[in-house]
């Protein structure tokens, strides 16, 4: 695992796989099965792996939580960033905090929590467990409500905010004026300012909004679910975004959309557990409760989307 300084520089040279978390029968973590999915994105070029929702984190009893640590810290390469995730409640995070602080990780994101919060409490909280852990936290934006601009900005200002992952839904993503007053905040009055503002925001909704968020508002890179099964295809739609060949990152983007659209439709978290299991690459296990797996209904479905994005991604070599 990569254990140097989390810098933002590192957010704009690679998309941040969101990978789910094997278990096996009896809900026990899979260092095997992990191991062969790490690998996997690894082999495809994507070197951050970001373990929060997919993972399903926000349900990881704190007994587990340093095993886990530890796990994804054993079994990634030495070129690899591995972010967990922490929270959502506050009394979660400060012991996941203090846990992180005993270990080489350099950042940590912040899961959303929906009520039960003020801006001025998020601040003193994100403050307090950031001196806690020893580094700066990955801040999970989900909702317009959680906090207002001028406290985002002290946050990241004042060092305890690396990065934000931006994931507020739009039916047009293009007309999005949150997120334009979101970076003209940060980015203050120069090129250069605003320049370091957007390497720290990443877009967080995976593929569908990709090539908007970067291409269009400058953001730095976005997070995946999909391109843990297709990381080669994923990079190199990064890569034709991030040089401006637009018909060429069209392309590719179509390719995520199928299994995408069912994620959208069923649920994020679980078609991407089981797409990886139906691919081969590994095998996830049961779903941790409070959630549970795929509706058998909907797995031929899921199947044939997983089937034809792995095939596209084998083309690739």
């Amino acid at each position: 695992m990569r254990t140097d300084a989390f810098a933002a520089e590192e957010l704009s040279t690679t998309v941040m796989a969101v990978p789910p978390l094997a278990r096996r029968a009896d809900y026990a973590l899979d260092p095997v099965q992990n191991r062969r999915l790490m690998a996997h994105i690894a082999q495809g070029g994507v070197r951050t792996l970001l373990y929060g929702g997919n993972a399903n984190l926000y349900h990881v009893p704190i007994s587990e939580y340093a095993a886990l640590l530890d796990l994804l810290a054993e079994q990634a390469d030495a070129q690899t960033r591995v972010i967990p995730a922490i929270g959502a409640d506050y009394g979660k995070m400060l012991d996941q905090a203090r846990l992180l602080r005993e270990r080489q990780y350099r950042t940590a994101m912040v899961l959303p929590m929906a009520g039960f919060t003020t801006a001025s409490g998020v601040y003193d909280g994100l403050s307090r467990v950031a001196e806690l852990a020893g580094f700066p936290l990955t801040l999970y934006i989900k909702q317009e409500a959680y906090l207002d601009l001028d406290t985002l900005a002290r946050l990241v200002e004042q060092g305890v905010l690396a990065a934000v992952k931006y994931a507020i839904v739009r039916e047009h993503p293009e007309s999005d004026p949150y997120l334009q007053a979101l970076i003209d905040r940060l980015g203050g009055s120069t090129p250069a300012a605003r320049a370091a503002a957007l390497g720290k925001l990443v877009s967080g909704m995976g593929e569908r909004p990709a090539i908007t968020h970067v291409n269009d508002y400058g953001l730095a890179a976005w997070t995946t679910g999909s391109g843990c099964i297709a990381p080669r295809a994923v990079m190199r739609l990064f890569e034709a975004v991030k040089a401006g060949r637009l018909d060429e990152a069209q392309a590719l983007h179509a390719r995520f959309m199928p299994l995408e659209t069912l994620r959208d439709k069923i649920s994020l978290i679980r078609v991407l557990h089981d797409a990886v299991t139906v691919s081969g690459i590994a095998d996830m296990g049961p779903m941790l409760p409070l959630l549970s797996n795929t509706d058998a209904a909907d797995m031929p479905a899921v199947r044939e989307a997983t089937r034809a994005l792995l095939e596209f991604e084998q083309s690739l070599g």
